[in-house]
């Protein structure tokens, strides 16, 4: 959509992604002067967050009240001959985006103060905490590529640190059964171990991300976004001429899937689970994982307008391709990770599941917007297209306040239980009424139940889906339906039953949280319900927004209730429904059921297993890659004999041959020369026979 651009100053405008940045560096230098206080350290921390928080809303007010598109530093200079400086680009999309992150952060900033405390890592850990809130801001507001990845990649650098915070790997903070194994494969992961497989998973994709860069920089010419949606139609017509256009297209989004933690990238999340839990909220609501759904709501109407104004059949069935693929990827993530979930016994691998699976159906929406955008045409397919960005990002900020209250929730019920499996709590309710209401609440509403605000946002992503393809749709509803039960299995586990097993004997003592530690997930429970209540506002915010944003002519997110928003509901309802009779009224033990059947046995080790992903990804890529460096470990020893020993030998051996050959007589060196002059001859003949053999006849007689 049109609309006017308002310049703003570099300073102090740049302080929404800087603040957090600055804070860090007053962080690092009282580390360095010897302050010791734990408070100094943690307010430092929140109050740079909440300068971005502050920053960030107002920006949000001039682009979603007044109507502004904010382009603040747009003739600041960087890398000149690239023509890349230090801008912020804040439409639509970018200023819901920067309210999600900054306010949040905020919230979990906060809880963190009493969470850590007395924790041996507490400066370094704000220190970190600091960096990714600064470098999530920057990747969502930066108006150019480059910046983008600089962003992108310290969110990568940042959740590496803080996931390996607890480096010394005691046991207490792995994720996984000790000793468990799997094709050989361990399936247990400790802090160091986990941090690593972070930063290499999302570098595998980021690689791709870099090449997309480069390649749109030869084509286009330009690494600002802005103008990347002005010229979308020339750069997309030119790789379809080149017959490579959903390759590229798919080499580009390569660091959002692997950022976003879709199949088959979505091993370093579930493993991510060994940094403090409030980490794990970060990750999963605020930062990280948000930025792969940011990176396709943004560029998935760049695309399409650009596909839609080439309009070319080839573009267009190269974009249809490219998105049909993304949406497959995507919605068998959100169904694989839900079916995971299903088995899992520790409470924070079952939230880090339910991420994975989110975030499919928001990556879902934005692709399905292209699938239907390509094969339509004119207003009505930018309409659609519109509208998908519109479900997505509303899904993302719903999933965004939710998860982030399961999280922090968690952490408390984690601690108050000494455990992280759920075999282990049960019958919290009872100690902590406050705590469960807030994570019924938060649980409700990833489960998609009316009229919490996950419901709302679920149910338009599924109706997308469906229209852009029933079987996709299919699953995406099936999805719906397995959220409810893994949610409803979770939450009267740790709540309404008693525990399966007592990890210690004894009082544990469970009580309900300090109020630094409560009130923050208190609210995000609340205004899940609050967003849901007033869905017709949030919706009309959305559209807003999506309105607003770089390549979209306009977005109308409107919610309809048609027959499959009935069978959703009923279905998720049900789901609920059964898992409480089984678990509070028949008390089934699903444990016994297992150890006595062995196909329910064998069902559920494949599917606690995590379907064999990490035993393969270790078996084909480090095992084999192990045995790759061994092969040319022993070619580069084998090069090293020969060269060093073979050689010298050889050397040294035609050299005393030549001492004993040569000893000044003529009759050795005679004799030499006419066997040499036979060697040739024969060598001759042998090349020359058709030319030389009739010459040797004649001859001969």
């Amino acid at each position: 959509m049109e609309s006017s651009v308002l310049n703003l100053p570099l300073m102090p405008w740049s302080l929404v992604w800087m603040a957090p940045y600055l804070a860090a560096v007053v962080i690092a230098v009282g580390w360095l002067l010897g302050v010791t206080r734990e408070s100094f350290y943690g307010w430092v921390s929140v109050a740079g967050i909440l300068v971005s928080a502050l920053l960030s809303t107002y920006l949000a007010k001039l682009v979603l009240i007044d109507g502004k598109i904010v382009h603040v530093g747009a003739d600041s200079v960087w890398i000149p001959h690239l023509g890349v400086g230090w801008g912020s680009y804040i439409d639509g999309l970018a200023a819901v985006m920067s309210l999600v992150v900054s306010w949040i952060s905020l919230l979990i900033a906060v809880y963190s103060i009493k969470y850590m405390e007395g924790d041996w890592g507490f400066g370094r850990y704000f220190f970190m905490i600091s960096f990714f809130v600064g470098s999530m801001m920057l990747l969502v507001v930066a108006d150019n590529l480059v910046l983008m990845f600089v962003g992108w990649e310290g969110t990568g650098l940042a959740s590496y640190a803080l996931i390996g915070h607890w480096y010394t790997d005691e046991e207490d903070y792995w994720v996984g059964r000790p000793g468990r194994r799997v094709l050989g494969t361990p399936m247990f992961f400790e802090p160091s171990h986990s941090a690593v497989r972070a930063i290499l998973f999302t570098r595998i994709g980021d690689i791709g991300f870099l090449i997309g860069i480069a390649a749109l920089y030869l084509t286009a010419g330009t690494l600002s976004i802005p103008e990347l949606a002005s010229t979308a139609h020339v750069w997309i017509a030119e790789f379809a001429a080149q017959g490579v256009l959903p390759l590229i297209l798919l080499i580009f989004t390569l660091g959002a899937l692997a950022k976003s933690a879709q199949v088959p990238f979505h091993e370093w999340l579930v493993t991510a689970m060994t940094g403090p839990t409030p980490v794990s909220a970060l990750i999963h609501a605020a930062t990280m994982v948000k930025a792969g759904v940011y990176f396709v709501l943004r560029f998935a109407p760049i695309i399409v307008a650009g596909a839609l104004a080439a309009g070319a059949p080839e573009v267009l069935s190269g974009v249809g391709s490219y998105f049909t693929l993304i949406a497959w990827i995507a919605v068998l993530t959100a169904l694989l990770l839900s079916l995971m979930a299903l088995v899992s016994d520790e409470l924070k691998l079952i939230l880090a599941f339910s991420t994975a699976s989110q975030l499919g159906y928001m990556i879902l929406a934005a692709a399905a917007g292209g699938v239907i955008a390509s094969v339509l045409a004119g207003g009505e397919a930018l309409e659609l297209a519109g509208e998908a960005v519109a479900a997505g990002l509303g899904h993302l900020v719903s999933h965004a306040v939710f998860k982030a209250a399961l999280f922090l929730a968690a952490g408390w019920v984690i601690h108050a239980a000494h455990s992280r499996f759920i075999d282990n709590m049960g019958g919290f309710a009872r100690y902590m009424k406050l705590t469960a209401a807030a994570f019924w609440l938060a649980g409700l509403s990833l489960a998609g139940v009316p009229p919490l605000s996950g419901f709302f946002t679920k149910e338009e992503v599924v109706a997308i889906a469906y229209k852009a393809e029933p079987v996709i749709g299919g699953l995406a509803a099936l999805t719906a339906l397995l959220t409810a039960a893994y949610t409803a299995r979770m939450i009267i586990r740790v709540f309404h039953l008693p525990p399966y097993e007592e990890k210690s004997s004894g009082d544990k003592h469970l009580h309900e949280a300090p109020p630094l530690m409560l009130v923050p997930y208190t609210i995000l429970a609340l205004a899940s319900l609050a967003l849901g209540i007033g869905f017709a506002g949030f919706f009309n915010t959305l559209s807003i927004a999506a309105t607003l944003s770089l390549a979209v002519e306009e977005a109308l997110l409107r919610f309809k209730v048609t027959s499959l928003t009935y069978s959703v509901v009923a279905g998720v309802i049900a789901s609920i429904a059964l898992v409480a009779g089984l678990y509070m009224v028949l008390r089934a033990d699903f444990r016994r059921i297992i150890r006595e059947n062995a196909a329910a046995a064998a069902i559920h080790g494949f599917l606690y297993d995590r379907m064999y992903f990490n035993a393969i990804v270790y078996i084909i890529i480090v095992g084999g890659g192990g045995a790759l460096i061994a092969a040319l470990q022993e070619l580069d020893l084998g090069i090293d004999l020969l060269y060093h020993s073979l050689l010298v030998a050889a050397g040294g051996g035609l050299a005393l041959l030549a001492r004993k050959i040569y000893r000044g007589r003529t009759d050795y060196i005679l004799a030499l020369y006419i066997v040499s002059l036979a060697f040739a001859a024969l060598a001759a003949y042998a090349v020359f026979e058709d030319k030389i053999g009739p010459l040797i006849r004649i001859l001969g007689g």
